[in-house]
């Protein structure tokens, strides 16, 4: 079918399965083919095999059957024993960046009247994960799992989040971590952003020809500064200042003493356009390397290891010239109407990627140029689905939020969304128009056994989903993506140093519609766990074998529910 979404082809299998790929992630879908499954059937079992292995692994389930007295097993188990009850699934393999195809098996399974389970037709798919979505264009997230169960089992039981992550974002450049497993959990949880973003400048650093551009927002992440530290001159920076970025004591005034000292004060300037120098890219321009990274995240402990962001690396000539003289243009504004007459500010900028449509502008735009009202009307064009994580989307009123309530409460149109607010928690938007609220401090109470009390975050640190992206019709040949830093916001498209970029392409937009549906799922499940307590309702784990009509509903299936909505 397509090298980003492939069919299971066993036609006496009742279900059909659709994988999906993704960066670091697939998504299993799978759709039943008659009305609804049978009254016994109580989910899927799901498996996988690494390219070049010979042995099948189950993918782990904590929702469990309860035992007789009520029970219910706190360690994960084989989903082929506790089944997923879910007709979507997405799964993170532990070496999602092996070369070759990673095999996908799912199997239907029943429950008789005695409890006792039994294996349907299986549906089996080869799909390849490997790391870069195209050879010159590659997506990168963070994880953004430190509320989940993954993390406090991995992590959490063995020292709490503040001895990993700065809690203060004003001494983060001082900060040390002191957990036992930080070696570990900091590349788990910083994903392949991280590590995408941080192969870019070991490789302009190897590059002793190369020159670096860097747009900072936030900044206080040592790891980031001590290697820019390391190019002395070849860097030259701009770092914002406004608000508390300005502060006496801050992690950017701390940075930028130290990068006036190393790449000399002439490198160095600190800006905030109209409002703010939002931007977090950086440019790599050599001999052996030519590279940009633009997105969501900032240089930052928050943006690299709590926050769900995504990081779009480009590796080709015209992307580093764009760069350049988009930071060139910044660095001799001294205000927001020095930038707007800019050639960066002024149009759509190819990327220069082979075979993808990938373009770029930069923000604050001008009276003529403005980018919103356009956005908000593709966004109205919507035919299929729209998909979207964003965060500040319902403080920031506007042609974008408008956009997406009318396409929204169009009932032929897909849905699905979540956004993040700068204080209290998260709202997770549903199909049927319905905004569900999580805040922060009900993250680590909410959860019924087994689950185990996640962290409310550190400190400052309660902001998580912080993308800004918005998928339209990803399974269409039309299909697009906008993504940036750019918050979708009058201010972005006025005032604030920002950059934003449309690709369209299937096998993009795909990956970004996997990481909206993967954060929506899993905060929809926190939502569904509130709703349960407060209706007084069975929640997940209180299913019971032998009666499959007590399915729960929310994340897990009920039998009315055969469709996955994305295969």
């Amino acid at each position: 079918m397509s090298d980003f979404a492939l069919y299971g082809s066993n036609q006496a299998a009742p279900f059909t399965l659709k994988v999906h790929r993704g960066d670091g992630m697939a998504l299993l879908a799978m759709n039943w083919k008659a009305p609804k499954p049978p009254e016994d059937f109580v989910g899927f079992g799901i498996e996988y095999r690494e390219p070049g292995g010979t042995k099948f692994w189950p993918v782990t389930n904590r929702i469990a059957f309860p035992t007789p007295d009520g029970k219910v097993n706190p360690k994960r188990t084989s989903s082929l024993i506790s089944p997923i009850q879910m007709f979507r699934w997405v799964h993170f393999p532990f070496n999602a960046s092996l070369p070759g195809a990673f095999t996908y098996r799912v199997t239907p399974i029943s429950m008789d009247e005695g409890g006792t389970l039994a294996m349907g037709e299986v549906q089996q798919v080869d799909l390849e994960l490997a790391r870069d979505t195209y050879r010159r264009l590659n997506i990168a997230y963070t994880r953004g799992f430190v509320s989940s169960q993954a993390f406090v089992d991995r992590y959490a039981v063995h020292g709490p989040i503040s001895t990993l992550v700065a809690d203060d974002a004003a001494t983060g450049l001082s900060f040390r971590p002191t957990h036992p497993d930080a070696a570990k959990a900091l590349p788990w949880m910083g994903f392949e952003a991280r590590t995408a973003i941080l192969d870019v400048l070991d490789a302009a650093i190897a590059d002793t020809t190369a020159e670096v551009r860097v747009v900072a927002y936030d900044f206080n992440l040592p790891e980031l500064l001590d290697r820019l530290v390391k190019l002395g001159s070849r860097l030259k920076i701009i770092i914002d200042n406004s608000a508390d970025h300005a502060a006496t004591g801050s992690a950017e005034n701390t940075a930028a003493a130290r990068f006036a000292s190393s790449a000399g004060a002439g490198n160095v300037k600190r800006q905030h356009m109209a409002k703010l120098q939002h931007n977090k890219f950086i440019a790599v321009r050599g001999k052996t390397t030519k590279a940009v990274v633009l997105g969501s995240t900032n240089f930052s402990w928050r943006g690299f290891y709590v926050q769900n962001n995504n990081a779009l690396v480009v590796s080709t000539k015209a992307a580093a010239d764009l760069c350049f003289e988009a930071f060139d243009s910044y660095f001799a504004a001294d205000s927001a109407g020095d930038f707007r007459g800019s050639v960066s500010a002024s149009d759509w900028y190819d990327l220069g990627v082979k075979d993808v449509d990938a373009k770029v502008t930069f923000s604050p735009h001008g009276p003529g140029n403005v980018r919103l009202a356009e956005i908000g009307d593709d966004i109205g064009s919507t035919k299929s689905s729209l998909l979207y994580s964003l965060a500040f989307l319902y403080e920031v009123p506007g042609a974008v939020s408008d956009a997406i309530t009318a396409v929204t409460n169009d009932k032929s149109k897909f849905v699905y969304g979540i956004s993040d607010k700068r204080v209290g928690g998260i709202n997770v938007q549903e199909p049927d128009g319905n905004i569900n609220p999580v805040y922060a401090a009900e993250l680590s109470g909410n959860l019924p056994e087994p689950f185990k009390s996640e962290p409310a975050g550190a400190s400052g640190y309660q902001t998580r989903m912080h993308h800004k992206f918005v998928v339209i019709d990803f399974d269409k040949p039309t299909a697009r993506v906008y993504l940036g830093s750019y918050n979708f916001s009058d201010p972005a498209d006025t005032k604030n140093g920002e950059n934003l970029v449309l690709i369209k392409d299937r096998r993009v937009a795909t990956s970004y519609m996997i990481e909206a549906l993967g954060i929506f799922d899993h905060y929809l499940f926190r939502v569904r766990q509130k709703q349960a307590k407060t209706a007084k309702k069975p929640s997940p784990s209180s299913f019971r074998p032998g009666n499959p009509a007590t399915s729960p509903g929310g994340t897990a299936i009920t039998v009315s529910r055969s469709k996955s909505a994305i295969g």
